[in-house]
């Protein structure tokens, strides 16, 4: 007489289920530290993490550009004592900036006056007033005061779409409320940034509208037209300048360009990071920057600083990262005001997508954009302005916020709250 032996579950499939449970459970928890968590310490856990990448980006750019510096009969600090007075200023204004009360963002005429100053600036980059660096038509000269107005705008839009979402109460429901009038300022911003031919800025320009957009819980179909449309007009936009097909017929082959290709530049910057190994080369040890790596101090720093520091000072900076995006989604999570969960959510998308743009740059996973990394590469306008927009994150920490929140109802709560 013959037994059959009893069914087990096959163990091959064990890890992979094992897995799968560990995952859930790694989510569950930090979704519950996220939304148990006290908005104080969203505000420090913001505060801290850009104040450690601006420290660290000061030291980067010294590092950078001291020997472009000396090679060009200028002090090696020249660059570094700039942006550590920008640095100054955009903290003094982060922190004046994070004790303005939530309601003057809010006003119409307040929103409407930045969105209005920063069509016109930009509006005046194609005039005589406007300077080409680069080959992009994106700065505006007064005297010896230069800067970038759309460094300005993002702030303009995020604002402008925060504004516009918030006092729409069908926006989950209708793709008309969610579009208009929000959509308007970002397509007339996004127009003018690419008249002076820098597509790298309005990529950041579409980050923070889709934020804004998907923290407002717009029609998911929205996006999926979005990213039809963005598909192909990136098509046109690549198509329509040799530069920008050979960057990214080199970032599709990278081996076969030569030490005079576009593509020389994302060589370099990957054989930097390969040589820093998990330490780095040591502070100012960088052979890369000694003219081979083009942009060292501004949008390829990141190769700089994983030559230097090694894999381990990379983590550290994508770290400072997580815990600015983690402070955030605090915030978005927490608070019960439409305004201030789509405001955190395009500052969300605006310093975490440009970081990620920038490192998938710099690291070969996306084609070379021309997009500085947050914080650390070397430029006034930016850093100032982005240390304005943590601040006004910070403010919006002081805002009615949900009840703590239970593991029972945690289970089922979905991240993209109404």
């Amino acid at each position: 007489m013959s037994t059959a032996a009893p069914d087990r579950p096959d163990r091959r499939h064990r890890p992979a289920a094992r897995t799968r449970a560990m995952g859930r459970a790694l989510f569950r928890g930090v979704y519950r530290w996220i939304v148990t968590g006290s908005m104080t310490s969203a505000a420090v856990g913001i505060a801290l993490s850009v104040l450690g990448l601006t420290l660290l980006g000061c030291m980067m750019v010294l590092s950078a550009s001291s020997v472009e510096q000396i090679r060009a009969s200028a002090s090696p600090y020249a660059l570094f004592t700039r942006q550590a007075v920008f640095a100054v200023i955009g903290i003094a204004g982060m922190f004046l900036a994070s004790r303005i009360p939530i309601g003057f963002w809010k006003h119409r005429k307040v929103v409407f006056l930045f969105m209005g100053a920063a069509l016109v600036l930009l509006a005046l980059v194609m005039s005589p007033l406007g300077v080409a660096i680069g080959g992009n038509r994106n700065w505006l000269a007064f005297g010896f005061i230069q800067f970038q107005p759309s460094e300005l705008a993002k702030f303009a839009v995020l604002l402008w779409a925060a504004w516009g979402l918030a006092k729409s109460t069908h926006v989950a429901t209708s793709v008309r409320a969610a579009l208009m009038p929000s959509c308007l300022g970002f397509f007339l911003t996004v127009a003018l940034v690419m008249l002076g031919g820098d597509a790298g800025t309005a990529i950041v320009f579409v980050l923070i509208y889709g934020g804004a957009l998907w923290f407002a819980r717009a029609p998911l179909r929205i996006f999926g037209v979005s990213l039809l449309a963005a598909a192909v007009v990136g098509v046109v936009i690549v198509a329509s300048s040799t530069a920008r097909i050979q960057r990214v017929v080199g970032w599709l082959a990278p081996a076969q360009c030569g030490a005079d290709e576009v593509c020389y530049q994302s060589n370099a910057g990957l054989a930097a990071l390969a040589s820093g190994s998990w330490w780095g080369e040591g502070l100012g040890q960088s052979r890369q920057k000694y003219n081979y790596l083009p942009e060292a101090h501004n949008d390829f720093i990141f190769a700089i600083l994983g030559e230097e520091l090694g894999f381990i000072g990379a983590l550290i900076v994508i770290g400072l990262f997580a815990i600015l995006a983690l402070s955030l989604a605090r915030v978005i999570l927490r608070s019960s005001d439409r305004f201030v969960r789509v405001a955190a959510g395009c500052v969300l998308a605006w310093f975490v997508g440009q970081a990620f743009v920038n490192i998938g740059m710099v690291t070969g996973l996306l084609p070379v954009i021309g997009i500085p990394l947050p914080f650390i590469s070397y430029g006034g306008t930016s850093l100032v302005v982005s240390l304005f927009t943590a601040g006004f994150a910070m403010s919006l920490t002081r805002t009615p916020t949900h009840p703590a929140i239970e593991l029972s109802a945690l289970e089922e709560r979905e991240p993209r709250v109404d």
